[in-house]
């Protein structure tokens, strides 16, 4: 995307940092600043913070950083152009006709979409006008309504090994871009076929309402029963949720969790619009985090099952990382939501959602599972599978709550199983201090450097460039004589020199330079250290006097490297040697 340096400027000022972020996770004043818990990785303790004047954001847990546009980015899994053009939809301004031009990657999902759109329309013409009507009757049977089905785009994909690919080639789509959309695959012979056949077709949408990949599942015994779209640049299974879409919308903070895109449905269409399932996975962190941003609590209606019981485990612990409320709910009689729903009614599984019970609760019952508490032998095994889980509880008024139940149901003393709790959470305590210790000798001893591997090998060089860096970014009105102090020729390390170049090539032709200037031409990780560079640095008085100092620095090291010779200059005298 052609960058319009004036347009950013506005579309940053339209844009505070803080109402976008604000808008996503819960930020809490900080003198001018404002400090959040990162949704970019799971933590307790709020490590990210949002500087006002800078209009810029950083991670000091995971090394995530930028502007606004990169916070969009990163939150929404947009590319630059995407970015700008939701940000400028959300403040109402147009994005200018040489700013919208596609980049390479932008026009590589733009066709992905495309195509998706074209087969969820085939996939759903197929259902209903095709001529196997298995896929037809197979919905009627799981009693979902006309509306239903349209309202997800259901369909069904025939058993045929070309029908679609030879629809998408005859639109202008090459072979290459349907395989890389996961609607086709390659044969050994070279031929391109469909992905997915004889299969009724649950396309997942993303937030914003793109089509990006689709469920299939097939109607007899063959194997794989579900088929999901794989990872494409427009889909990763385990960062998406499906009918979040719709969930987002709904009028509450609570969502429902389900397994499957049957039971997704079957309790949208009893009602609650609030109800999501993962795609054909275990719920994964990111999906928690996608969940935290629109809710303060979720109810997990997993199948009763074994295999949906140690989902449900999985699930609690997620939730809890990310500050999010857990209950579960408790079928009987009913396998799952879809059966419960039409054995017993919408109204009864509302009720049943009402009184669903803490993660806690679930946790300890688990507890019990396969144990003779009439014994002496069962009650001890009991206390210690229940102790793990209330040394677990973060709330020590709610985990003395449960401990006071705990030791009724084993008959012991609370203040004696209160003491075993106590001593497991100081023995918790040394085995984090003890970890954190290892992690920072481990660090200590081999230190990796993935955005600018040079530096650790030219430390001092590298801290120089920093500060360099950072006063940049603070004066922007003394670029000039910044520049004749410390040339970008003689930064040391590969990245920083770039992001040296970079900010004074853009403050040169830019009268208001802000970071958002620069966020199409480094990556997510990039931004993250340069904002890093500047927030690490905030506390430091730096002066021009200073910057000469760190030029300095930058000089004799040049100078030190020059005097040394390549492996190409020793061999060029050997042969002269030889020669002689």
């Amino acid at each position: 995307m052609p960058r319009n340096d004036e347009f950013l400027y506005m579309l940053r000022n339209a844009n505070p940092i803080e109402t976008v972020m604000g808008s996503y996770v819960q930020l809490i004043r900080r003198g001018r600043n404002y400090v959040c818990s990162c949704p970019f990785h799971s933590e307790k303790t709020p490590s990210c913070t949002v500087f006002t004047d800078t209009q810029s954001f950083y991670c000091f847990g995971c090394g995530a950083g930028g502007d606004v546009i990169t916070f969009t980015m990163k939150i929404e899994n947009l590319d630059f152009t995407e970015a700008v053009k939701l940000l400028a939809q959300r403040s109402g301004l147009e994005v200018p006709q040489s700013s919208s031009a596609n980049s390479r990657l932008a026009q590589r999902k733009t066709r992905i979409y495309e195509m998706n759109r074209i087969a969820a329309n085939f996939f759903y013409t197929n259902l209903l006008k095709g001529k196997d009507k298995s896929g037809l009757q197979y919905f009627a049977e799981r009693k979902l309504s006309p509306q239903t089905v349209k309202k997800y785009g259901l369909g069904y994909a025939s058993d045929s090994w070309d029908e679609l690919t030879k629809l998408l080639s005859a639109k202008g789509y090459s072979d290459d871009e349907i395989i890389d959309a996961w609607l086709g695959g390659r044969s050994k012979k070279g031929t391109v076929f469909d992905m997915f056949r004889k299969r009724v077709m649950f396309p997942i949408i993303d937030l914003r309402g793109n089509i990006i990949g689709f469920g299939g599942r097939v109607l007899d015994n063959s194997q794989p029963k579900y088929l999901n779209t794989g990872k494409t640049p427009v889909f990763d299974k385990g960062s998406n949720l499906f009918s979040m879409n719709f969930a987002k919308n709904a009028d509450t903070k609570r969502l429902i969790l389900c397994e499957g895109y049957m039971d997704v449905i079957a309790v949208n269409q009893a009602g609650f619009d609030n109800v999501v399932a993962t795609l054909g996975t275990a719920i994964t962190p990111d999906q928690a985090r996608l969940i935290s941003h629109y809710a303060e609590e979720v109810i997990v209606a997993y199948d009763s099952d074994g295999a949906g019981q140690k989902a449900t485990q999985k699930a609690i612990n997620h939730f809890a990382d990310v500050g999010v409320r857990t209950k579960i709910i408790r079928m009987e009689g009913a396998k799952d939501p879809d059966e419960y729903i039409k054995k017993f009614g919408k109204n009864r599984f509302r009720i049943l959602l009402d009184g669903s019970f803490d993660a806690t609760d679930f946790m300890l019952d688990k507890c019990e599972e396969g144990l003779d508490l009439s014994t002496e032998a069962g009650r001890v095994e009991l206390l210690k599978r229940a102790s793990r889980v209330l040394a677990g509880i973060e709330s020590p008024l709610e985990r003395e709550v449960y401990i006071s139940r705990t030791s009724k149901k084993c008959d012991i003393p609370v203040q004696v199983l209160k003491a075993h709790i106590d001593t497991l959470l100081q023995k918790s305590q040394r085995t984090d201090k003890k970890n954190e210790w290892r992690s920072i000798t481990a660090k200590t001893a081999y230190v990796r450097d993935d955005i600018n591997p040079e530096a650790v090998k030219f430390k001092k060089q590298a801290k120089a460039e920093e500060t360099i860096i950072y006063f940049l970014l603070k004066r922007p009105e003394e670029c000039s004589e910044v520049e004749k102090l410390a040339p970008a020729d003689i930064f040391v390390t590969p990245f920083n020199k770039k992001v040296y170049s970079a900010i004074l090539g853009r403050m040169k032709n830019c009268e208001n330079f802000s970071l958002s200037l620069l966020a199409d031409e480094f990556s997510d990780a990039e931004m993250g250290r340069i904002s890093g560079i500047a927030a690490k640095n905030r506390e430091i008085t730096v002066n021009l006097d200073v910057i000469a100092d760190c030029a300095e620095v930058l000089k004799k090291s040049k100078t030190n490297k020059s005097d040394e010779l390549s492996n190409e200059d020793l061999i060029n005298i050997f042969r002269s040697k030889s020669q002689k």
